[in-house]
């Protein structure tokens, strides 16, 4: 997506300024903005050389000088801001150290008091939407589906957090080969009623069911008959009457039912629900309309666009029978998100096996005048295999996502949360809303701290280790913070003097703080959760070393109590708002 950057990042703008500033004061002058100069700070790798770095090798050319000898002249005429105690010249580099007294007024104060939270990231304005979580009915949310809706569900809040207009929709498949399937082996095979409940996840197992006989029954005398049947139920739910499209309507209720206690054990909500069934009448209309102006072409019966100049091949819209494809439909879906929500950005969260499909309906889109065409993106992501290889619906090999829950939330109340229970020190609910909590930070966050276009492996005792890269980790890291706060608050009672914090550990903990803003605008621009992952799980590790090496209940004063508190206090902030852009509770108590 074209966004565009705000300034957001505090000590980055002061610095920043002060470096234009002095860039000015050496009389040349200097094609580089303020936001360039702020785009270049980072992070210095070795704290002992600097915290913040400037490199000045995109000075050399204009000033006709070694980046050294522009970094000591820079240096020279620099007055450093607030957040800053001593600029140094490291090579190339002008490294910043920062000023613990400056940074917790100006900065961690706006963590303490939550406002550096509501912050707008982006200068932008734009509307986008965020499409995700396209399940079908009449088969069952597993494992494998929770990478789209993790990840989806994630970056519609990292979006709105940014600041941006967004929109969460899903487009459940509602139609086609897989509900004939499962319909036909309702109307023809099965003997047993359906259950008084869980039926959505009955008819997932119907339709296991009756794929494998279809498959057994390929290249026996009962094939034909078969795939007439199949082609009859199509026509009826196409033509919207008949005993099958009342069997439809019905049995679809139960699966979007499952598809809401799911989302709701997820949390999370969609703006719009798109169904494939509410486009299908329509765009075999519009691809006809299309055919009749001459912008498609008829090939033995089949309709579509010749799309060989563009490699990618022949686009198939209208099969020789009359029937729409997936590819019919998404050209339709496309105009009815931009006419109904006038959105600027369209983006698509769908597996990478997907991704010529996408390419074809884009530049059909294109081909035929739609000028939003070019504002469709899709977001491509790489499968989930469980340790023994890969699931399937079709199959049956897969773990339905709520028995799943219901598994790992047993196991984390019978490893972890049974002694408390046990000893009276927690009740019942809190283990109960404890355990979900863990679960739900499990599955999240293992689903979205791989890069998009990584494989996963789902391992549940690897994801609910309290130690390691998980989301229990984390966790645990905020419950522990949250903890000591409770513990020592009542202690806290002088006020907090930032110059204290002099440590390393401290220090490298403040500096890790102030990046927060940037990484999550940055996971927003770029569409990638990685990097927020990445960052909580690094600031867990540093505050532990902090917490290890830099006593709170044993400070040597009540006034570095009460700051190293504040420091702790800001850290847990900056965690619990961390997790919950990816979706996930942070618990009181652990």
């Amino acid at each position: 997506m074209d966004i565009k950057n705000t300034q957001y990042n505090l000590v980055y703008n002061q610095i920043a300024k002060s470096l234009e500033e002095a860039i000015n004061a050496l009389g040349n002058e200097i094609d580089l903005s303020i936001e360039d100069i702020s785009k270049s700070l980072s992070i210095a790798p070795n704290m002992k050389m600097g915290h913040i770095a400037f490199g000045c090798f995109q000075l050399a050319k204009q000033l006709k000088k070694a980046p050294p000898q522009i970094a000591s002249e820079i240096c020279e005429k620099l007055v450093v801001p607030n957040t800053v105690s001593e600029a140094k010249v490291v090579g190339p580099y002008l490294n910043f150290f920062i000023s613990p007294k400056g940074l917790g007024e100006d900065y961690l104060s706006t963590v303490l008091d939550e406002s550096l939270f509501k912050q707008k990231l982006f200068a932008d304005d734009s509307r986008v939407m965020i499409e995700y979580s396209q399940p079908n009915t009449h088969k069952v949310l597993h494992v494998g589906h929770m990478r789209n809706l993790c990840l989806g569900n994630a970056l519609v809040r990292l979006c709105r957090y940014s600041g941006l207009d967004t929109l969460a929709v899903t487009y459940p498949g509602d139609m086609g080969t897989h509900v004939a399937k499962c319909l036909w082996y309702l109307k023809y095979k099965e003997t047993s009623e359906a259950p008084k409940e869980n039926k959505g996840a009955w008819l997932g197992e119907i339709y296991a069911k009756s794929n494998a006989l279809l498959e057994d029954e390929k290249g026996t005398d009962k094939e034909d008959k078969n795939r007439e049947q199949l082609t009859a139920i199509l026509k009826e739910l196409h033509s919207e009457q008949g005993p099958f499209y009342d069997l439809w309507k019905e049995t679809r209720e139960w699966s979007i039912e499952l598809m809401k206690e799911s989302y709701q054990w997820a949390d999370v909500e969609f703006d719009r629900w798109f169904f494939e069934s509410e486009v299908d009448a329509k765009s075999l209309e519009y691809v006809n309309e299309l055919y009749k102006q001459g912008v498609l072409v008829k090939d033995q019966g089949a309709i579509g666009m010749n799309l060989e100049e563009d490699k990618l091949g022949f686009c198939l819209l209208v099969k020789s029978d009359g029937t729409g494809l997936y590819s019919t439909k998404d050209v339709e879906l496309a105009k009815v998100k931009f006419e109904e929500f006038n959105v600027d950005h369209n983006v698509y969260v769908v597996d990478n096996r997907q991704a010529f499909h996408f390419k074809q309906v884009f530049k059909v889109l294109e081909k035929v005048g739609f000028e939003k065409s070019k504002n469709c993106f899709h977001l491509e992501y790489a499968m989930v295999d469980l340790p023994d290889g890969a699931m399937s619906s079709r199959k049956g090999n897969i773990i339905p996502l709520l028995d799943l829950v219901s598994q790992m939330e047993e196991t984390i109340k019978t490893n972890y949360l049974q002694k408390y229970l046990d000893d009276g020190s927690w009740t019942k609910v809190e283990v109960e809303k404890t355990a979900t909590q863990i679960a739900n930070g499990a599955i999240k966050y293992g689903m979205t701290k791989i890069d998009n276009n990584r494989k996963i492996v789902f391992d549940m005792n690897e994801w609910l280790k309290l130690d390691g890269d998980t989301g229990p980790y984390l966790q645990y890291v905020y419950a522990r913070i949250n903890s000591l706060s409770n513990k020592l608050s009542s202690q806290a009672t002088s006020a907090v003097d930032w110059s204290l914090l002099t440590k390393d550990q401290e220090v490298a903990l403040m500096v890790k703080l102030i990046t927060f803003n940037d990484i999550a605008a940055s996971c927003a621009k770029q569409l990638k959760t990685i990097n927020l992952c990445s960052y909580l799980f690094e600031l867990g590790k540093l505050f532990n070393s902090f917490y290890a090496e830099c006593p709170i209940g044993k400070a040597e004063t009540p006034e570095l109590l009460s700051t190293r508190l504040a420091l702790a206090k800001s850290c847990g902030l900056i965690m619990k708002n961390g997790l919950s852009l990816i979706g996930i509770e942070a618990p009181e108590k652990m």
